[in-house]
């Protein structure tokens, strides 16, 4: 690959046309580091604040239990389709007008969707802020990786892994400040003094670097395969556990093997196009393919087992919102710790031994979580959640160094929506495999755990209706009954959501142990110069 320098193409406002005093930030690093947070900040929250909004949402707008699901569907399926091509967005036209445009087009859609009177337009602006959340995830990446030095990348990415890992795991404590003191719009209007704040300081600070051999065209066939390939899997993985689908359905695998098809399609295309979307020669490296599998895998763990937590926590528990996101802080503290503690310690050591430490930690928390029950003391939930957090820090900075580091500086916006494809499709997965584990043991142990209680027997639609309030820890008491009755009922379903909660915990714990051999393949990325080096594959 040949030498590169980086240069700044701003031609509506060059550097020496700004005051003085604006001109000494632009570029700077670590103001870098922070104005990128803030607009990163804004969509990670987005992605776990809005579920405590739903219910309210849903009395609201009277919408269905469908409907509700689409609003995080809508916007997860837009945000994981559209990422590898944002960054190619980004590496052709400048990260610096990426990122900004991404983040006035989320901010504008937050406002849309706060005053929006119908369940429909929620739906839809929340594509808008899945497109545009789209466009200023890999920019974000792209502009550290262009800023910052090798010696200090790590770090940097830590930080920027600890802000996404707080405001994911933030979410529902802030999400349920936001609608029991306020209202569900509120969670969507706060975006918007989020986002002035961050194109202020974007458009004060951020420098737009851009490789000497950026791509100048675009792969439009290799958008188009890539794009309805993601579709396609993203679709089955969605619709699988719905009535009329299922794991073994003809359209969930018409949808799954459509996908693979074009995805082969896409690799033959671009092994033969002159600029390539992603170049194939990319997954020649070693590191980068483990890095971007390791992320797959990680996310299983993580977003699988924690969507099942959060139900835990309230369902079985009885915790309110707040009080569920509270007990997750022992999570949300080892992200925030541990994250620029891992990106120093991967910086001195290089990433494969805190790689496959990180992962034996989250085997190890998943294990642990897999014997929660009712009667768990919330000290004991606190050293698993912490374990867990602990255990994610080191992965999500060192996979992310490893796939950003280990591409070429003209495909860092490419490299950068490789990473955070490679986390939503692990989460999309997570979330329906291990749903698919814990609906089979509930409709496996139900109706056993049902008649062993002495309760009358339950046989089809009235089974599969209960089967699905068990399976999210809600015991199916119909209303009017019997307080003792009511009681047994209660009992029964928290004995069967924890059994599949349990084995979904162990499915998890054995995709993390996976995990650990696949991070023994990583190594330091070779392309991490920032202003000029050489880039090699």
């Amino acid at each position: 690959m040949t030498s590169q320098t980086t240069i700044e193409k701003a031609p509506r406002e060059p550097e020496d046309a700004l005051p003085a005093a604006a001109g000494g930030l632009r570029g700077h690093p670590w103001l870098t580091l922070f104005a990128v947070a803030i607009g990163v900040m804004m969509v990670a929250l987005d992605g776990t604040i809005v579920a405590i909004a739903n219910p309210e949402i849903a009395k609201d707008l009277g919408a269905t239990f469908a409907d509700v699901q689409w609003i995080t569907n809508g916007y997860f399926l837009a945000l994981a389709v559209t990422l590898i091509t944002a960054g190619k967005l980004g590496d052709r036209f400048g990260h610096r007008q990426t990122f900004l445009v991404g983040v006035v087009g989320f901010a504008v859609a937050s406002a849309a969707i706060g005053f929006s009177d119908s369940i429909a337009m929620v739906i839809l602006f929340r594509v808008f802020q899945g497109l545009f959340g789209a466009l200023l995830m890999p920019a974000a990446l792209g502009l550290l990786r262009a800023t910052f030095p090798a010696e200090k990348l790590n770090m940097a990415i830590g930080i920027w892994g600890m802000v996404i890992g707080a405001s994911t795991a933030g979410g529902p404590i802030v999400g349920g400040l936001l609608v029991e003191k306020v209202s569900w719009q509120s969670v969507f209007f706060i975006n918007v003094p989020v986002g002035i704040l961050a194109v202020v300081l974007g458009v004060l600070i951020l420098k737009d670097h851009r490789a000497e051999n950026a791509p100048r065209s675009f792969d439009v066939p290799g958008i188009a395969l890539l794009s309805t390939a993601m579709f396609c899997l993203v679709w089955a993985l969605i619709k699988a556990p719905e009535d009329g689908w299922g794991w073994g359905g003809a359209k969930t695998w018409g949808f799954i093997v459509t996908a693979v098809a074009l995805f082969a399609v896409f690799a033959v295309w671009e092994n033969r196009v002159a600029e390539p979307l992603i170049p194939m020669k990319l997954f020649r490296s070693v590191p980068l393919a483990a890095g971007t599998v390791l992320m797959v895998l990680m996310a299983i763990s993580f977003m699988g087992g924690l969507f099942f937590v959060t139900f835990y926590l309230q369902n079985v528990h009885g915790l309110g919102p707040v009080d569920a996101g509270l007990h997750l802080l022992p999570l949300t503290g080892m992200m925030i710790v541990g994250s620029p503690l891992a990106g120093a310690v991967i910086t001195k050591t290089g990433p494969r031994i805190p790689l496959a430490a990180g992962m034996i930690f989250t085997s190890i928390a998943m294990f642990g979580m897999s014997t929660l029950d009712k009667g768990t003391s919330s000290g004991v939930m606190s050293i698993w959640f912490a374990l867990l957090g602990l255990g994610l820090a080191p992965v999500m900075v060192g996979a992310t160094e490893v796939i950003v580091g280990n591409a070429p500086m003209e495909l860092s916006g490419v490299a950068g929506g490789l990473q955070q494809a490679a986390m939503q499709i692990g989460g999309a997965l997570g979330t329906a495999v291990l749903g698919a584990v814990m609906a089979s043991k509930v409709d496996n142990d139900l109706a056993g755990n049902w008649t062993d209680a002495g309760l009358p027997p339950l046989t089809g639609h009235n089974l599969d209706k209960a089967a699905e309030a068990v399976q999210v820890g809600v015991p199916p008491v119909a209303p009017g009954t019997p307080p003792e009755i009511a009681a047994k009922i209660a009992d029964v379903a928290h004995e069967t959501f924890l059994s599949g909660m349990g084995l979904a915990s162990l499915v998890a714990a054995g995709v993390s142990a996976v995990a650990i051999f696949v991070a023994l393949l990583t190594k330091r990325g070779t392309n991490t110069p920032s202003g000029g080096g050489t880039a090699h594959i």
